[in-house]
C-alpha cells in the first residue's frame, strides 16, 4: 500500500484553496499535478546548466545533452523499448500521431481502410480524417457498447487484407475503460496492418511493455504523468519509424545540407527538428523515476480503491447516472445526474473548491453515442483520497439541491 499522507507533501499545490475551500484535484486525466521533486528538476536546468544539446563543445552543452539523453534511456527502459533511439522525443501525444499520420501519406493507396474506435479521443481522429481525405484511405469505425466496451466481434469483421492501419486508445478519457489492446494488435497483425496504441490516459495508471504488446507505436504526454506539460513521447518500431519520412525540416534532423540535396540523421533525430523541450525531456525522466519509486502496481491497486468507493457512493444520488460501466476499467467516472446540464453542476462543484472536468472531454462522438450534451468527470489519481471522494460526494449533493 502507498502511504497517501506522505505522498501529498510531495505536491505543493495540494495545499492551497479554492474559492476558501481546500481544493479537491480531480481533473488528474486532464493534467497530473507536479511533485516538488519534477519541479526542482526543472529549476535546476534553468539556474545551473541551461544551454542547446547536441551542438556544443562546451561543458553546459554537454551536460545538458547527457541528462536530455539519459531522460531517453529512463523512457525506453520504462515502456521496455529495444532501442533508445525508438524514443522520440515530442511535444505530446497529439504531436506524436500527427507524426505518424503524416508519415503514412506516403504508404496508403486509394481503397485502403483504416479502422479507429468509436471512444477516441479527438487527436486520435481528426489526423486519421485528414490523411484519409489526403490518400482516398477509407476510415472506418469500431462500435462499442453501452458499457463502454468495444464490440470484438464487429472489428472481426472489419478487418481483411485492405486494413492498413488500427489506431485505439489504451484507456478511454471519457469513460476509463481499458480496452483489449492486446488482442486488437495481434488480431491487426494477421491480416498485415499497423497499430498505434494512443497510451496518454494509460501512462499514468499502467506500466505498458512495448515489446510484450508488439505494439508497432505508442504514444505518451508527460504531463499526465507528474511530469510537464509540452512534452511527450512517441514509441515505433525501427522498421516503421525507418519507414516514415520526417515530419518537420530544420536543424538536427539533417545529415549533410547542401542547396542541391539534403540527407536526413540517423533515428530518433529524424524526427526531431529544431531546438527541442529539453528541460521537458529531463523532467519526464523525472517524474518517471518518482513514480516508479511509489510503484505502478500500488499506484493501480489504490487508484481501484479510489474508483470503488466513489462509484458506490455516487450511485447513492438520487437521479445520478454513470457513463462507462465497463468490467475493466480505471480511476475515471463520468457522471450526469437528470435534469441538470453537466456545466452546471461543474460550475457549482468549483466553488466549493472541487476541480472536475465537465463537456465532452474531447471524445464527442462518445457523448453524440449517449445521445447527451457531455459529462461531469471525477479523474483520481494516486495522491487522492476517500475524504476527498466523501467530500466530491457531499458537493454534487449541494448542486443538486441547488439546481433542483
Amino acid at each position: 500500500m502507498i502511504d497517501v499522507t506522505e505522498i501529498r507533501k510531495d505536491f505543493p499545490i495540494l495545499k492551497r484553496e479554492v474559492n476558501g475551500k481546500p481544493l479537491v484535484y480531480l481533473d488528474n486525466a486532464a493534467t497530473s499535478q507536479t511533485p516538488q521533486q519534477v519541479i526542482d528538476v526543472i529549476v535546476d536546468y534553468y539556474q545551473n546548466y541551461n544551454a542547446n544539446i547536441h551542438r556544443g563543445v562546451h561543458a553546459l552543452s554537454q551536460e545538458a545533452t547527457d541528462k536530455y539523453e539519459v531522460a531517453r534511456q529512463k523512457i525506453q527502459k520504462h515502456f521496455n523499448a529495444k532501442n533508445s533511439y525508438e524514443i522520440i522525443f515530442t511535444s505530446g501525444t497529439t504531436h506524436s500521431i500527427n507524426i505518424v499520420a503524416n508519415g503514412f501519406t506516403t504508404l496508403l493507396e486509394k481503397g485502403d481502410e483504416i479502422l479507429v474506435s468509436a471512444m477516441e479521443h479527438h487527436s486520435n481522429i481528426v489526423p486519421w480524417q485528414m490523411l484519409a481525405e489526403r490518400t482516398g484511405a477509407v476510415l472506418k469505425v469500431i462500435p462499442m457498447n453501452l458499457a463502454g466496451e468495444l464490440l470484438m466481434d464487429v472489428y472481426d469483421e472489419l478487418l481483411s487484407n485492405k486494413t492498413k492501419l488500427v489506431f485505439c486508445n489504451h484507456i478511454s478519457n471519457a469513460l476509463g475503460t481499458i480496452n483489449p489492446i492486446k488482442e486488437i494488435i495481434d488480431k491487426a497483425h494477421a491480416v498485415g496492418a499497423a497499430v498505434l496504441i494512443d497510451g496518454a490516459q494509460a501512462a499514468p495508471h499502467i506500466k505498458a511493455d512495448v515489446q510484450k504488446l508488439d505494439v508497432d507505436f505508442y504514444t505518451v504526454s508527460a504531463h499526465k504523468m507528474c511530469g510537464p506539460t509540452g512534452e511527450g513521447m512517441l514509441y515505433g518500431k525501427e522498421e516503421w519509424l525507418n519507414k516514415l519520412p520526417p515530419y518537420q525540416g530544420g536543424g538536427e534532423m539533417i545529415a549533410e545540407v547542401t542547396f542541391e540535396k539534403t540527407t536526413y540523421a540517423d533515428l530518433p533525430h529524424k524526427f526531431e527538428a529544431g531546438t527541442p523541450n529539453i528541460c521537458g525531456g529531463i523532467a519526464f525522466g523525472a517524474a518517471l523515476d518518482y513514480m516508479n519509486a511509489i510503484g505502478f502496481e500500488a499506484i493501480a491497486a489504490y487508484e481501484h480503491e479510489l474508483l470503488e468507493y466513489a462509484t458506490q457512493e455516487l450511485l447513492k444520488i438520487e437521479g445520478l447516472k454513470i457513463y462507462g460501466t465497463a468490467k475493466n476499467k480505471t480511476s475515471v467516472i463520468s457522471f450526469n445526474i437528470e435534469g441538470l446540464h453537466p456545466y452546471d453542476i461543474g460550475s457549482i462543484l468549483d466553488k466549493l473548491g472541487v476541480a472536475v472536468r465537465t463537456g465532452h472531454h474531447c471524445a464527442q462522438p462518445i457523448m453524440d453515442f449517449y445521445k447527451i450534451p457531455g459529462t461531469v468527470r471525477a479523474s483520481f489519481s494516486f495522491y487522492n483520497t476517500m475524504d476527498e471522494v466523501d467530500v466530491l460526494v457531499k458537493a454534487v449533493l449541494r448542486a443538486k439541491g441547488m439546481l433542483e
